[in-house]
């Protein structure tokens, strides 16, 4: 059974930084894409970011050169570092992975239960 474990949400101040963890068993996806993605309150849940299991990443262009992904293949470990926080990034962020993966699109399998983040201003 594949699970999706997300942790390292919290509440923090607009500027400040925080990385988000989320680590994969039941299965390798190595070859395979992973994700973030977010759900502010009141608003469906939108695409973060992206990385492909050859490496290619795609952002939001809400987070981009703010947030970065990466991935710990040998751990099955996907990362999201968050930089220069903003309130409206306040949101549950999910981690997703497997699932058909394209450029500028990602239609994950799998999801995570979710890790909130809170951006005070």
């Amino acid at each position: 059974q594949v699970q999706l474990v997300e942790s390292g949400g919290g509440l923090v101040q607009a500027g400040a930084s925080l990385r988000l963890s989320c680590a994969a068993s039941g299965r390798s996806f190595s070859n395979y894409a992973m994700g973030w993605f977010r759900q502010a309150p009141g608003k469906e849940r939108e695409f973060v970011t992206s990385r492909s299991g050859g490496g290619v990443t795609d952002y939001a262009d809400a987070v981009r050169g703010r947030l970065t992904i990466s991935r710990d293949n040998a751990k099955n470990t996907v990362y999201l570092q968050m930089n220069s926080l903003k309130h409206e990034d306040t949101a549950v962020y999910f981690c997703a992975a497997g699932g058909a993966h394209y450029s500028g699109t990602y239609y994950p399998t799998y999801w995570g239960q979710g890790t909130q983040v809170t951006v005070s201003s």
